[in-house]
């Protein structure tokens, strides 16, 4: 892959040089309403600390975090009641995978009935 782009979308987020709809933030981790939602719950989470642009690039060092961003699209599935109901949890590397910023980020999707995709 290319060199991490410090001026993407989702830096520039963490930087709050641009607004987004926040529903976690912590040290590590960022979560907010995605902009274009493929379902009624579209939450995007990502990393604020790791300048990471795919999952091919993750190294045993970033399991943890890794681990974390689960954790947390977990939780903000039972805060916005979708646990029960049924969620998708969605991490796709390159453009052939569908995946349009060059920051790794993993979806949350729920709150109606989703396709199938695998």
């Amino acid at each position: 892959m290319d060199s991490y782009d410090d001026n993407n979308i989702f830096a520039r987020i963490i930087r709050n040089e641009i607004l987004s709809n926040n529903v976690y933030e912590d040290e590590e981790i960022l979560a907010f309403h995605d902009n274009n939602p493929l379902a009624p719950v579209h939450i995007l989470i990502i990393p604020k600390v790791a300048k990471i642009i795919g999952p091919s690039e993750i190294s045993r060092s970033d399991a943890s975090l890794m681990g974390k961003m689960v954790y947390v699209a977990t939780e903000l599935a039972r805060k916005f009641g979708i646990d029960k109901t049924g969620f998708r949890l969605v991490m796709n590397n390159g453009s052939d995978a569908g995946q349009t910023v060059p920051h790794i980020h993993l979806h949350l999707l729920g709150g109606g009935t989703l396709s199938n995709i695998a």
